[in-house]
């Protein structure tokens, strides 16, 4: 997925073989799992390459092929991306600055990609799921399945909802961001501006900024980031149990 050609062919192979693209799913992933004092320039390279390139390499050539299809039909196509971001991203995993740094720009490069081929009819949608995979297995290998019941890691849980984002009922849905596993789907909602502070001069001073902002600090709960580290404690309602912690999205 980190080689553009390769992307190319992959949608054009697509195209050849059923006439037009109508579905996107970008999931592909690796992990490369190491503190940030620790990690080497290859395994921060390897998951950015795979990660967040991979997914815009089958994004440009999809989006040229619907912007093409929409300018020779002369109106919208049906167009459907769904990426895969992580809780990582999200709740900031210490241990893999790699994976949350590309699942982080996956998550902009999807709402990009949504205002930019909405009016060609194509939605850009991204989930973050946590699910067992060949990726997650040393991940969730301390969490055994049920003996009864379906697995709260079964992929079958997200199958669900990137159905639902490729189908026609979701054509309002776009740009949009979910966590989903263990049957419970959350609707993450964008970043609002909690203060805003003006300067009385030209410029702000550092006594200025000291001045407002350390009080505001001071009220703020010691230790809380820009972090959404809430969404780790998001389970299905009665489902006993579930697994999982940060690492190890899609």
């Amino acid at each position: 997925m980190s080689d553009f050609q390769q992307a190319r062919a992959l949608v054009e192979s697509a195209v050849e073989e059923f006439g037009k693209l109508d579905i996107l799913v970008n999931n592909a992933g690796i992990l490369r799992d190491r503190m940030v004092f620790s990690m080497s320039e290859e395994e921060w390279d390897a998951v950015i390459r795979v990660h967040l390139k991979g997914h815009f390499n089958t994004t440009r050539f999809a989006a040229a092929h619907w912007r093409a299809r929409s300018k020779a039909e002369g109106g919208p196509v049906y167009g459907r991306i769904v990426n895969t971001s992580s809780e990582a991203f999200l709740a900031g995993s210490a241990g893999q600055p790699n994976y949350a740094a590309a699942k982080g720009g996956i998550v902009g490069l999807t709402t990009s990609t949504a205002l930019a081929l909405a009016k060609y009819g194509v939605t850009a949608n991204v989930i973050c799921p946590r699910a067992r995979t060949r990726m997650t297995e040393d991940v969730f290998a301390g969490f055994e399945p049920p003996d009864d019941g379906v697995d709260p890691l079964a992929p079958e849980h997200v199958a669900s909802l990137v159905g639902y984002l490729a189908s026609p009922a979701a054509a309002q849905v776009n740009g949009q961001l979910l966590v989903v596993h263990g049957g419970m789907v959350a609707i993450v909602e964008r970043p609002r501006v909690r203060a805003k502070f003006d300067t009385e001069q030209d410029v702000f001073t550092y006594d200025e900024l000291d001045a407002l902002l350390t009080p505001h600090y001071a009220e703020r709960p010691r230790g809380e980031t820009f972090a959404a580290v809430e969404v780790l404690r998001l389970r299905h309602e009665g489902a006993p149990g579930a697994a999982g912690t940060a690492r190890g999205g899609g």
